[in-house]
């Protein structure tokens, strides 16, 4: 206890599974009492599905300087320098971290074995097991967190930030029972949200079913401010087979030397950026999306023939996959095509993780720190969710022994409890089309404002739902207006913010679009 004085259950309650919620608790356990709520499993999150590594400037060419003139490189003009100077000088000690807490990085003659990926200048891509890094940082994270002290709740959604009279953030209420309107509360000095992305809003999308913006839903009603949600990074290259989930074909594999060519064998991505398939995201994205276009066909293919049988064993979980749907990687090119990939919008913070909202705390992809700017550098969200995580518990927990305990203000309710007037099924179905086809790769105004208004349908018929299939529609419903938004109010192409009708950057642009509940949108200069 760090406030022997403090009645509440805990001094910080973390939201969220993944590596930022794993490695926020891994911080605190050993001196606060931590509760860690997730609602799947606690090993169900994004991060274990994350295949090409982390960027980190560990090899002998390379440093945090160039790591970070890559990232502001990438990031269009948008990123905040001083984030990105805290993740590259940072991002080393918790590579060295990670290996204490047993995660075992693949090697190559007893060094760490460092990868290429587009638009990074050095190999500084960090791998285990090949292409499951996600997978294996999870797995030693979660080991060693059921030996520590937290509280682990799984299975349980969170429907809401309490706040005190004076707006301060004093704890969460949970559901664990989808079909009742029962909650319990916990409560907390502080509360950290690490509740991952929003990218299986999209109708194709890498992501698992759990990745529905809940944290930012959760952080907007309760005072926060949301920076960025227009920028929705689309991964380039998901695999396009009918029947088989959009598996995410990583990056490191054109790293290593595979081709992205259209129907007849030509490299066309060549001709949007002479890097080809080392431009970045955005850049490949958007012409994969345009050669669609174009040709009318479904797919483009990722030709790994010139890795020859290096492609199974360097990626034997993307060459498995492959395998269940007749692919072999080595001889027959990969049907791909681009997937809603990873949220850089959200829940606006400071360095520490700080946000609007005093006592409450975001980190990993619900958090807006600045770093990605306008379009992330492949690899550097598990850096960011590891460098920011330790940043935010350690803030959080100064909050929590520096602030009196607070109580829980009576909840205001915006409307009438009610029943949902929509199908959760039909509702889920109207946002990831809308989503899809109005707030793709490359939007316009008239597509974006059709989204906006499918989406506030979704919201309005399920505002006041007291069933947790409601509420959880509701909280999605919400996320997506604010993407529609604020992709409506950005009137220019940036990174992975792509308009059509508006197809050039502005220097009027340079800064970030904040929303507020109350105070509607703003733009704040930074640049």
């Amino acid at each position: 206890m760090i406030n022997g004085a403090t009645p509440t259950d805990y001094d910080v309650v973390i939201v969220g599974s993944g590596i930022a919620g794993l490695s926020a608790a891994l911080t605190a356990a050993p001196r606060a009492r931590v509760a860690v709520v997730t609602k799947g499993a606690l090993d169900d999150g994004c991060s274990r599905f994350a295949q090409g590594g982390i960027a980190a400037a560990m090899g002998e060419d390379d440093s945090p300087q160039l790591h970070y003139d890559d990232t502001i490189a990438a990031g269009r003009g948008l990123c905040h320098p001083e984030a990105v100077r805290v993740l590259v000088e940072e991002g080393p000690a918790r590579i060295r971290q990670l290996i204490e807490w047993g995660v075992a990085f693949d090697t190559y003659d007893g060094e760490l074995s460092l990868a290429q990926e587009a638009a990074h200048s050095r190999p500084r891509i960090l791998h285990a097991r090949g292409d499951a890094t996600g997978l294996e940082v999870e797995t030693a994270l979660i080991r060693r967190l059921r030996a520590g002290g937290a509280r682990v709740i799984e299975h349980a959604d969170v429907t809401g930030i309490l706040t005190t009279n004076e707006g301060g953030a004093c704890g969460v209420s949970i559901t664990t029972n989808p079909s009742a309107a029962h909650t319990t509360t916990l409560s907390s000095a502080a509360v950290v949200l690490a509740s991952g992305g929003a990218s299986r809003l999209w109708r194709n999308s890498t992501n698992p079913e759990s990745a529905t913006g809940d944290g930012v839903a959760l952080g907007y009603a309760a005072g926060a401010d949301v920076a960025g949600m227009e920028f929705a990074q689309f991964h380039p290259t998901a695999l396009a087979v009918e029947g088989a989930p959009r598996f995410l074909i990583s990056e490191a594999v054109r790293g290593e030397g595979a081709w992205i060519i259209n129907r007849d064998g030509k490299r066309f991505v060549l001709d949007a950026d002479p890097r080809g398939e080392l431009a970045g995201r955005d850049v490949v994205a958007r012409a994969i999306w345009e050669e669609l276009e174009r040709s009318g066909e479904r797919c483009v293919f990722l030709d790994c023939s010139p890795l020859g049988a290096r492609a199974a064993v360097r990626f034997p979980t993307i060459a498995a996959t492959c395998a269940r749907y007749g692919l072999d990687i080595a001889t027959k090119p990969i049907p791909i095509s681009p997937a809603a990939h990873y949220m850089i919008g959200g829940v606006r913070t400071d360095l520490d993780g700080a946000t609007t909202v005093p006592g409450l705390f975001a980190c990993g992809e619900v958090a807006y720190t600045g770093v990605h700017g306008a379009n992330r550098l492949a690899s550097n969200s598990l850096l960011e969710s590891l460098v920011f995580s330790r940043r935010a518990v350690h803030a959080a927990l100064g909050w929590a022994a520096e602030s009196p305990p607070g109580q829980p203000a009576p909840v205001r309710r915006t409307s009438s409890p009610r029943a949902s007037t929509i199908d959760p099924r039909d509702g889920w179905s109207t946002l990831r089309d809308a989503l899809w086809t109005g707030a793709g790769v490359v939007r316009d105004e008239s597509g974006l404002r059709a989204s906006a208004r499918e989406c506030a349908s979704v919201a309005a018929a399920t505002a006041g739902a007291t069933t947790l299939p409601a509420m959880q529609l509701h909280a999605a419903a919400s996320t997506a207006s604010l993407v529609c938004e604020a992709a409506l109010a950005r009137e220019e192409s940036r990174g992975c913010h792509l308009r059509s009708d508006l197809p050039q950057a502005s220097d009027q642009w340079h800064g970030d679009l904040v929303m507020h509940k109350d105070r509607g949108a703003r733009f704040d200069r930074h640049l």
